[in-house]
């Protein structure tokens, strides 16, 4: 007889919900988290919608809530930029820490098993089932689910990797109830610099982009803001290019960063994610119960249902802006009318956004656009 029906590798928001979920079934489950704490590293910004955590069946504690003050977003380019009315997205900023311990506890009350300071170092298969080698012993299962994040999915493919680094820090221009994201080719190509503020005068402030050095660069953006503190320093890759091709192969399944769940515009996926979790759960527990494998193909079709459309345009979207340099950035944003803004802000959703990033590219603003799409590629072209 296998140690458990389900062996999860990673303890993060994805592995920890699709261990909930499988445990609510009545199907045996281990979770095996490497580092020594669940919720740590905090590589994650924490900014979520309440719509979105409500979906994943789980209300924060208030000791999980960071900020749930958040009024507006600050989108900068280059030389210029634009503030976006962000009440009616309903974001709130979490305390991974104490989240992932919170959904930990949900599963474990479920009756999942949850071991920290555990590292998988190979699974291979056994007859129906897995071996898996561990820092604690070997163990076995009959289905393996990979939760073990970025590290996982670029293993096999480093394309869609950004370096990121992200720091707690202590400053007077950290406004509450202001998220701020600042658009940059030459500093971080391919992605932006942020400030997720956590309180008055403290938050998450970071850097990501292409073959960048992020320390340095985050270091100069937070000297360019003033004077400031960093309590706490975490550097991370982060995954930019889309799910993977398949989430299910036999009985090992992907989920979370390892599936390319994270969204390629912003990196962001605590939702995008969780689902994964929660999907891959369910699809697991039908699969042990009607004794059909093919019932784990519900999965992905379930996940691709919510997202594959979005994702798609997200993937557009991160194409173009891989491809802008700062006079084009600065063009486009001038082009964007200020009505546009406010009916964005109005009619936006904080998980689904490129529907308002086409009504803020719309029809009036769409000749200037052209025209500053074309110029950049015109300098591409003298360049290269």
């Amino acid at each position: 007889m296998p140690d458990y029906d389900v062996i999860v590798a990673g303890g993060s928001v994805s592995g920890l919900l699709a261990a909930r979920e499988i445990a609510a079934g009545g199907i045996s489950v281990a979770v095996l988290e490497e580092d020594s704490e669940i919720g740590t590293p905090e590589h994650c910004g924490g900014l979520v919608s309440i719509s979105g955590i409500r979906n994943l069946g789980i209300v924060p504690d208030a000791s999980a809530v960071e900020n749930s003050k958040i009024a507006k977003a600050r989108i900068l380019s280059p030389s210029g930029g634009f503030e976006i009315n962000a009440e009616k997205q309903k974001v709130m900023v979490l305390d991974r820490r104490a989240f992932d311990k919170q959904i930990a506890f949900q599963a474990q009350k479920m009756g999942a098993e949850i071991r920290v300071k555990c590292s998988m170092r190979s699974f291979v298969q056994d007859g129906s089932g897995y071996a898996v080698k561990t820092s604690d012993g070997d163990l076995s299962c009959k289905y393996f689910i990979d939760a073990r994040g970025v590290a996982s999915i670029i293993a096999k493919n480093r394309e869609g990797v950004l370096q990121s680094a992200q720091y707690e820090v202590y400053a007077p221009w950290i406004e509450r109830d202001t998220i701020e994201v600042a658009f940059d080719s030459q500093r971080y190509p391919g992605f932006f610099a942020w400030i997720i503020p956590t309180a008055q005068g403290s938050g998450k402030v970071g850097v990501a982009g292409k073959g960048i050095n992020a320390a340095g660069a985050l270091q100069s953006y937070m000297d360019s803001k003033g004077k400031h503190s960093v309590v706490r320093k975490v550097y991370a890759p982060i995954w930019v290019n889309g799910p993977a091709e398949n989430f299910v192969s036999g009985r090992t399944i992907i989920v979370g960063d390892a599936a390319g769940q994270s969204k390629p515009t912003t990196a962001g996926g605590i939702y995008t994610c969780g689902m994964g979790g929660v999907f891959a759960g369910q699809a697991v527990v039908q699969a042990i119960r009607k004794n059909d494998d093919l019932m784990l193909d519900q999965y992905e079709k379930n996940w691709h249902d919510i997202f594959k459309s979005e994702f798609d345009k997200m993937l557009l979207a991160r194409r173009l802006l891989e491809r802008l340099d700062n006079k084009a950035i600065d063009e486009l944003f001038l082009a964007i009318p200020q009505e546009k803004l406010e009916e964005a802000s109005a009619s936006g959703d904080f998980d689904f956004h490129s529907a308002a990033v086409a009504k803020i590219l719309g029809a009036k603003s769409a000749a200037r656009m052209a025209k500053a799409l074309l110029g950049n590629e015109v300098r591409r072209l003298i360049d290269n």
